[in-house]
């Protein structure tokens, strides 16, 4: 199954890798304890989303850094 990188604020979709990598993901980014579940999600047909932040959405937390504080600063 493959793998999506989805950015976390605006569901935009970032990338994809063709290939089952959940152990190399969790290698790669070195997640603490507990931090796995709120960024990596299984679904119920096994695809696996990792959730992280697009370029577009990390400027804009750089320039507006009160957006932090927002739940949903996305309109």
């Amino acid at each position: 199954m493959p793998v999506r990188y989805r950015c976390r604020h605006c569901e935009t979709e970032i990338g994809t890798l063709p290939f089952d990598a959940d152990e190399t993901i969790r290698k790669l980014h070195l997640f603490e304890v507990g931090e796995v579940d709120d960024y990596i999600e299984k679904d119920a047909h096994g695809d696996t989303t990792v959730h992280c932040i697009c370029e577009h959405c990390e400027d804009s937390l750089r320039q507006f850094p009160d957006y932090y504080a927002l739940k949903n600063w996305l309109q």
